[in-house]
């Protein structure tokens, strides 16, 4: 648990205090805490219970011992969490219905035609959440036009008996084309919301957008996670109020926040809520001017003018990899979570299962393989003393030194290094490897290479370079990593905050509520309605303002999805001078040529409008003071991949070095550590290999460049 200075910018209260602010987010293997209170900032880490929120109020209870003040005194809570996205990675979700038109029942079934591995005769596409035998017909019928045949609400009451029978726990209500015409769709799910004692989704309140398997696949999602998501919230939201703890405002995976209530009703919203909040307190962290906060000359090395940030998370169950470009997290409507596709409005996140404790393993063919399986927190790394066996990230962090013996990782856990140690021995002769120091070595080299492609594929695959970005790196294990991927990149900044360990908890603190809405209208640019068209737009527009806590104070956004005629899929482009086809045109030729390397000469149709209200929230900005010598000793440690000699990477194995440890709350503004060092935190340790040098800033940020190699 730490404290450092801190003020909070528009933070106030209305007696002009400030107000007591705490952000929790609920990890795969630990519960991070940040709490801003009487101008400083608290963190904590408690491990993550099978109950999620109880883990959530024991962290609240533990930061608000440390700050001096009671629970009672919190005046917001922010919240991200991991339940939904457990429902759908674990399948425990309700038992789920689905209700579609006539001979579609197994739209969810046949999905697309393209696969992930096609030459793998032997690869299968996952489960529908829906089984067939729960997947129910009506005799209806909606066109792009409008009703032809409308519902016979009879058929739906006797619809609704059988369901009653089935026993099932939830409804998922999805009719063809109903994003155009939703009446008869309208119908159903009132009557089966009349006759049932279940939660009815609805697919033209979830995702009023064409394309049927993604529509459908959306709402089945939502329904299946959503009496989780209701009991979870509803408890939480209870236990909160006895405690005296304002109810929790819940982060959605487009990166706002949003009252219990609504997430309860769309509770699709809440997948990746977590990495989400991790990704807002990276743009927080770093800000609008990253360039100038994290380099102090440009002459420097790893100064100068930057691009944008990725943001690297790594926690204990996995990384998650996103890029923030003018101080805006990248967006997206076109998700997956274990192959089931999702159309909300989400941060663009990448999820690798690799995290710190992502355990390593030999496959068939013996080769060394870390992930996706996970000790998760019960038992954890066999270094946590838990009774963990097998294994993991950690365990090789421990060994290479990069872990101290005498580390109490989130305050709270002791390490036990012999049994790291042994673990890797078993490892390595499975492996065929001399040592537990060997097996460390590969595992950990193993992971980096698994966190490097995913960062590939954030910039490279989309037509980034890596060079021209700072990485920014935070979980509790992210610091401990990040380096060695920047300097398998290139990259020569890596910016590792001072809330690193619990950087999603802080996001909390300072993310906007946002509220989004789409409709599809598919008209061509040059000839739709501008009138019509513009109607659609304030229709969306009103609806997300309704959302808000304060639309008075809340920033609009609309948007076109464009195509060229004949494509198949769009790109999202701003509509902020209204309906005005020649700069939507404008617009979506850049935008394609900037996401493909060309534009074409053909009509433009406009698929999807949509509109974004956002509330802006307060953004914390941390001070830290160092107030004393932060250098407290010396140990061995080994860096795979950097040569003694010249410091720069290499195939060799080099000698262990005698890294200086650090305690990172000690270091003073503007102080630099030259590598190889180490700089532990209660909830997290970052880790400067040689050839790099990290330099402190005003407000704890650590901003480790390359050294430049003089030749002689």
């Amino acid at each position: 648990m730490t404290h450092s200075d801190s003020a909070a910018r528009n933070a106030g209260t209305d007696d002009g205090t400030d107000a007591v602010r705490i952000g929790v987010d609920v990890g795969g293997t630990f519960t991070d805490v940040a709490l801003s209170v009487d101008d400083s900032l608290v963190t904590a880490k408690v491990p993550t219970t099978d109950e999620q929120h109880v883990g959530v109020l024991e962290g609240v209870r533990k930061a608000c011992a440390e700050a001096g003040i009671d629970p009672d005194d919190i005046d917001e809570f922010g919240h991200a969490m991991t339940v939904s996205v457990n429902a759908l990675l674990e399948r425990g979700g309700a038992k789920t219905a689905l209700v579609t038109t006539s001979r579609f029942r197994d739209v969810l079934e046949i999905g697309r035609q393209d696969r992930p591995a096609l030459y793998d005769l032997d690869a299968e596409k996952p489960a529908p959440l829906v089984p067939r035998e729960l997947r129910f017909e009506i005799d209806e019928r909606t066109t792009v036009d409008g009703i032809e045949r409308a519902v016979d609400p009879d058929e739906v009451r006797e619809l609704a008996a059988t369901l009653r029978d089935r026993e099932v726990e939830s409804v998922a209500v999805c009719l063809l084309h109903a994003y155009a015409d939703p009446a008869n769709e309208r119908v159903v799910a009132e009557t089966l919301r009349d006759e049932l004692d279940v939660p009815v989704s609805a697919s033209h309140e979830v995702l009023a957008e064409f394309r049927e398997f993604e529509r459908t696949s959306t709402t089945a999602v939502d329904a299946y996670v959503r009496p989780a998501i209701d009991r979870y919230v509803g408890r939480l939201v209870d236990e909160a109020a006895e405690a005296g703890i304002p109810a929790p405002r819940i982060m959605q995976a487009n990166g706002g926040i949003a009252d219990p209530e609504t997430v309860r009703e769309h509770a699709v919203t809440t997948a990746l809520s977590g990495p989400a909040a991790g990704v807002v307190g990276a743009a927080a962290t770093v800000g609008d001017g990253e360039a100038d906060a994290t380099s102090a000359d440009a002459d420097e090395p790893g100064g100068g003018t930057i691009e944008g940030l990725v943001t690297f998370d790594m926690g204990g169950t996995s990384s998650d990899v996103s890029l923030v470009r003018d101080g805006r997290a990248e967006r997206t409507t076109d998700a997956e979570i274990d192959g089931l596709p999702i159309r909300t409005p989400m941060v663009d996140v990448n999820t690798v299962g690799a995290g710190g404790g992502s355990i390593a393993w030999v496959d068939g063919g013996g080769a060394l393989r870390v992930g996706p399986q996970s000790a998760g927190a019960q038992p954890g790394p066999a270094c946590y003393g838990r009774g963990g066996t097998r294994p993991t990230v950690t365990d090789a962090n421990v060994v290479l030194g990069y872990i101290g013996p005498d580390t109490a990782l989130g305050g709270e856990l002791t390490l036990d290094v012999d049994a790291a140690r042994d673990a890797l021995a078993q490892l390595a002769d499975e492996a065929g490897l001399p040592d537990a120091l060997a097996a460390a070595r590969g595992v950990y080299r193993v992971a980096n290479a698994t966190m490097t492609r995913t960062i590939r594929s954030v910039t490279v695959e989309r037509g980034h370079d890596p060079r021209e970005f700072a990485l920014v790196a935070f979980g509790g294990a992210g610091p401990l990593h990040a380096v060695a991927l920047a300097d398998s990149l290139d990259v020569d900044r890596v910016v590792i905050p001072r809330p690193g360990g619990v950087l999603s908890a802080f996001g909390l603190l300072a993310a906007d509520e946002s509220y989004d809405a789409v409709r599809t209208v598919g008209v061509d640019l040059e000839t739709a309605d501008p009138e019509a068209t513009e109607a659609v737009s304030d229709e969306l527009v009103a609806d997300v303002l309704a959302e808000t806590s304060d639309p008075d104070s809340a920033r609009v956004e609309r948007a076109a999805d464009c195509r060229y005629a004949g494509q198949s899929f769009e790109l999202s482009v701003p509509m902020a001078d209204g309906f005005d086809a020649a700069a939507i045109a404008e617009r979506f030729h850049e935008a394609h040529e900037r996401a493909y390397g060309y534009e074409l000469d053909e009509r433009i149709e406009v698929v999807n409008l949509r509109a974004t209200a956002t509330v802006p929230g307060a953004d914390p900005t941390v001070r830290h003071a160092g107030n004393g010598d932060a250098r407290v000793g010396t140990r061995m440690a080994h860096f795979p991949g950097f040569d003694l000699e010249t410091e720069s990477e290499s195939k060799s194995e080099p000698e262990p070095r005698e890294a200086t440890v650090y305690d990172r709350d000690r270091l003073a503004p503007n102080a630099t550590v030259a590598g190889p060092a180490i700089l532990e935190q209660d909830e997290s340790t970052a880790v400067v290999p040689p050839g790099w040098t990290g330099r402190c800033l005003a407000d704890g940020t650590l901003v480790v460049t390359r050294t430049e190699v003089t030749e002689e």
